[in-house]
């Protein structure tokens, strides 16, 4: 990205600015986007089916001829973000469904196709399907690892940002939140076109938690890609988040990149999300950074050679709120994401009293304005109201370690040991213990090819609600 990073005022909400020119087609960023016409090069010619389809009916709405061959060109018709000009086309393919026969890590029933929930007398009716419109979705408790409810959770879908929770848990452990490291033009390197920014400065140094600040509140890949260079670069980066997907028995992900932006083959699943989420809040610095709501980020240079610093706020709505939803009552974090490919996406976690529920939400069909929140809302209601009168219908295993002592082939029901794949798919057993434990106590675990100590804790009351603790950098 090079000098082009974007600084912004204090407190104000970033809206990149997605240029036609040099975008790829089908992506968007992890924050509101608008599409600016005039700063489009003229485009090449498109063809004809993107002329006489979706391109034709934005001219026919107003949209200027060289406006509407830039969009077509760069896929953008196709997208949410004219869905409110184009009319429905009998011709359109439809909505993609899910794999027959999906993994069955966790449990049988989790790699049926639909909803699957058991409910006892008494219990609460889930929200119906015009309610409930993602692609995919789990609700489960944080602590047991018993999953309420879920529909389609091994469904491999692009994760958009929801990834960074994987890349954070894989990084996060390896620099102490004081290193500082000036950014090099190479650092940035990389980055797809519209990604979401936090602001960093070629030339400038940044502490290791300002870095995660940006990675959490603002969804930067700029600070994605600046912690990867510091870890050896994105491809040694990817490589070791593929394997601590292994480690953690989320094999329904396949990694491109370190930050969640569309790539070919880039997928992972809502099952995989929340296994990436229950890893990641065993960390404190993870709780820490994924609860913060608001932070102050370094800025430039002033003419005295003092750093001026700018306010950043979390785009995860259900901690930040927005002038159309409230903050969630006890949430803790995790992550968002959204691009073209991906839909909007969720991981979110809350607490009730003792009670710790994790909800992740994928791509909902209906494109109202916070939508992943809202439906993550419902279901995270619903699962507080329902937690002790249904029979879970399978469980979040633990790694991959814990639950065979060599963890991957039995996992992936790919031949393996019968006793192996059993132990996957029950209910209960050591996946169970291994976060409650998690949560609680203190351990010495390693994950993937870094061992770390990590204080397991559940988050302290002074993080549910983003505020962040005295000192803790600028």
């Amino acid at each position: 990205m090079g000098s082009g990073s974007i600084r912004r005022s204090a407190g104000a909400l970033f809206r990149g600015v997605l240029s036609a020119s040099g975008a790829k087609a089908g992506t968007f960023t992890d924050v509101p986007t608008t599409f600016s016409a005039s700063t489009a090069s003229p485009p090449t010619a498109p063809n004809a089916s993107a002329t006489t389809g979706s391109a034709g009916r934005a001219a026919r709405h107003g949209f200027p001829l060289r406006t509407v061959a830039a969009l077509a060109s760069s896929g953008l018709l196709a997208t949410p973000l004219l869905a409110g000009t184009a009319h429905a086309d009998p011709k359109e393919p439809k909505a993609p469904r899910p794999p027959s026969k999906m993994s069955q890590i966790g449990g049988d029933r989790l790699g049926t196709p639909g909803v699957q929930v058991a409910l006892k007398p008494g219990a609460p009716k889930l929200p119906g399907p015009d309610t409930l419109t993602a692609r995919s979705w789990i609700v489960s408790d944080a602590e047991s690892g018993k999953v309420l409810a879920a529909k389609n959770p091994h469904w491999q879908l692009a994760p958009a940002s929801t990834l960074k929770m994987l890349f954070a848990d894989t990084v996060l452990p390896k620099f102490p939140k004081d290193k500082k490291h000036t950014v090099k033009p190479a650092d940035l390197a990389g980055m797809g076109a519209g990604s979401s920014l936090v602001g960093i400065k070629e030339n400038l140094s940044y502490s290791v938690h300002d870095l995660w600040l940006g990675v959490f509140l603002r969804s930067g890949n700029d600070a994605v890609h600046t912690l990867s260079a510091m870890n050896g670069g994105t491809k040694a980066t990817v490589t070791q988040m593929q394997q601590h997907a292994k480690e953690l028995n989320a094999h329904d992900t396949h990694v491109v990149t370190p930050d969640g932006y569309d790539a070919p083959g880039q997928v992972s699943s809502a099952y995989d999300l929340s296994l990436f989420a229950r890893s990641g809040l065993q960390n404190p610095d993870f709780r820490e950074y994924c609860s913060t709501a608001s932070a102050q980020f370094p800025g430039d240079k002033g003419k005295d050679g003092k750093r001026a610093s700018f306010g950043i706020q979390n785009t995860n709505r259900l901690l930040s709120g927005d002038y159309d939803i409230k903050p969630y009552p006890g949430i803790a974090g995790v992550k968002n994401g959204s691009t073209t490919n991906a839909g909007s996406t969720f991981t979110g976690v809350a607490q009730r009293g003792d009670r710790k529920l994790l909800v992740t939400v994928m791509n909902p069909e209906k494109k109202e304005h916070n939508e992943a929140y809202r439906e993550a809302a419902k279901l995270l209601d619903w699962g507080f109201a329902a937690a002790d009168k249904v029979e879970p219908v399978g469980r979040l295993v633990g790694p991959g370690s814990e639950e065979n002592g060599t963890g991957t082939e039995g996992a992936k029901g790919k031949g393996g040991d019968r006793n192996t794949q059993a132990a996957l798919n029950s209910s209960g057993g050591k996946g169970g213990a291994w976060t409650a434990v998690g949560l609680t106590g203190g351990a010495l675990a390693l994950l993937g090819v870094v061992a770390f100590a990590v204080h397991r804790r559940w988050p302290l009351p002074e993080l549910v609600r983003g505020r962040r603790r005295p000192g803790s950098g600028k």
